[in-house]
């Protein structure tokens, strides 16, 4: 009797996590969370400091393992005396395939970043839009058959430039040094409906 009752709890137990594993890649998806940047916008070498905000993204059903992401991502931080809230509104493809229980995926983002106009430092003017680009992936682990927690690692680009100073004519001179090239970790819960 009893190695009859598990053998019921394990085919139960397998055919939920079947179950968990084809609805984890066939459903919509709502991530919400945590994400570090590496070093500030206005962080010239031996002046960075990181910044700490929040994701929320949204993706379509996959056809093919490819499905279609949007995502905004807002930062909060201070650095050489001046408060800096960078946010960047993205979309992309992003593929992913199960491995076992979790899903690995990777991805790549293009879109727009805008910060406040007072972002350089000591409060001096800066451009307040710029390309960005996105290129990462993560994993998710499935925690019910609709919640997984995802995990992921990113490189991202952002171009912004500050004025240092103008010349004669009017025009900018701008600072060199400042940061393109940004590391970027995001950690949170996905819904799947």
């Amino acid at each position: 009797m009893l190695s009859r009752l598990c053998w019921c709890a394990g085919f139960l137990l397998v055919a939920a996590d079947l179950h968990a594993q084809s609805v984890f890649t066939s459903r919509y998806q709502l991530f919400s969370g945590y994400s570090f940047l590496s070093n500030s916008i206005n962080g010239v070498s031996g002046a960075d400091q990181p910044l700490s905000g929040y994701e929320v993204a949204f993706a379509i059903p996959p056809w093919h393992h490819l499905r279609y992401k949007m995502s905004v991502i807002q930062y909060r931080g201070t650095n050489l005396d001046a408060v800096e809230h960078p946010y960047f509104i993205m979309a992309g493809g992003q593929y992913g395939r199960s491995l076992g229980r979790e899903a690995a995926f990777v991805e790549a983002l293009a879109g727009e970043g805008n910060v406040n106009a007072d972002w350089g430092a000591n409060k001096s003017i800066g451009d307040t839009a710029a390309f960005s680009a996105i290129v990462g992936g993560g994993v998710d682990t499935p925690l019910s058959p609709h919640f997984a927690f995802r995990v992921q690692g990113d490189y991202q680009y952002a171009y912004f430039k500050q004025a240092a100073s103008r010349n004669r004519n009017g025009a900018p001179t701008y600072v060199p040094g400042l940061p393109t090239n940004f590391a970027r970790i995001s950690t949170g819960l996905v819904w799947r409906f």
